[in-house]
């Protein structure tokens, strides 16, 4: 079978290769997926850098990249609940391939007609409710989102518009491709038009109120004009680090403030699904299920053009997700 593996730890641009591998032979308790597609996500480069805790380790040679996906079961071992034909997504290893054996208990069954940009990103979706939950801005309160652009952003935006949460969406530059408003974004805030006064927009937005919450994926100076724009009592959520730049902050910007900052690990990093999840999944399905819920796409490639949705995705030169079509 055809998939994309590296055999030494290095910058995404330079170590993967597109190769021949053997069908992966299921074990006990494992089924056997037919990938139908794969995402491509900023964790993916962790992965391949090696910057990852364990147990998420790469194995050489021919480790294969790629952690969420979806695709159908087409063999089962033993005393497996799911049969062949289902559909699902998962977090796991291996899913810029062809096939890949997975545990069931990794596997998250969706409705056969799900849309395959919305299945290979399913995990994002999980990873959106979880974050704008993690952050307990209530209806009708407001919550910023920085890289506002991003396919995560979008999903808290269209999750937030479903809870009634007003958002905030901050971006670098406005995209003519991405209707932010349109994906549940209260106001939209571009940084390149702001003229270093964001505090005083954000604090006309919500009427001098402030924000209850913050989703930050970026780092840098921004976080902290946006703490100092915070109500008392409210949540910053870490979701990564986009910027290298670093910043400062005095105890009392978080003290006085009485500000929380949580850092958010997605959801079955470490462990898998288990039973209390499935009211909470079956939620985020049938939300996601609809069509008028975006899930923004930059570009859909086939396996052998891995270069360019590596290359675009790893420098950020699209706007939405690229995803791999396998099947």
């Amino acid at each position: 079978m055809k998939a994309i593996v590296f055999d030494k730890i290095g910058s995404p641009n330079e170590v993967l290769r597109l190769a021949e591998v053997p069908l992966p032979k299921i074990k006990k308790g494992e089924v056997l997926i037919k990938m139908t597609s794969a995402s491509v996500n900023p964790g993916d480069f962790l992965f391949i850098q090696n910057l990852y805790p364990d147990p998420k380790k790469p194995v050489f040679p021919q480790q294969i990249v790629g952690n969420h996906g979806a695709g159908i079961i087409e063999k089962t071992s033993n005393n497996i609940s799911l049969k062949p034909g289902t559909h699902v997504a998962f977090s796991y290893y291996n899913t810029w391939s062809e096939y890949a054996a997975v545990p069931e208990e990794w596997l998250i069954p969706l409705p056969a007609d799900y849309p395959i940009e919305k299945a290979s990103q399913f995990l994002n979706l999980i990873t959106a409710w979880d974050v704008l939950t993690q952050s307990q801005v209530l209806p009708g309160q407001w919550i910023a989102l920085t890289a506002g652009n991003s396919s995560v952003s979008s999903m808290i935006s269209q999750f937030a518009k479903y809870r009634g949460i007003n958002v905030i969406a901050i971006v670098r530059n406005s995209h003519p491709s991405i209707d932010l408003k349109a994906m549940g974004a209260t106001a939209v805030i571009d940084l390149s038009s702001t003229g270093g006064h964001l505090r005083n927009r954000i604090m006309d937005l919500t009427q001098s109120k402030g924000l209850n919450g913050i989703v930050d994926n970026v780092g840098g100076p921004l976080i902290v004009e946006l703490i100092k724009s915070t109500a008392f009592g409210s949540t910053l959520v870490i979701n990564g680090g986009m910027s290298d730049e670093k910043y400062t902050l005095h105890n009392n910007d978080i003290y006085l403030n009485g500000l929380t900052i949580k850092s958010h690990i997605y959801r079955y990093f470490f462990s898998p699904p288990n039973k209390q999840d499935i009211h909470m999944l079956n939620e985020i399905i049938t939300i996601s299920s609809k069509d008028d819920f975006n899930v923004p796409i930059a570009k859909i490639h086939s396996l052998e053009e891995y270069a360019v949705a590596v290359a675009e995705s790893f420098h950020g030169k699209n706007k939405g997700k690229h995803i791999f079509k396998i099947s």
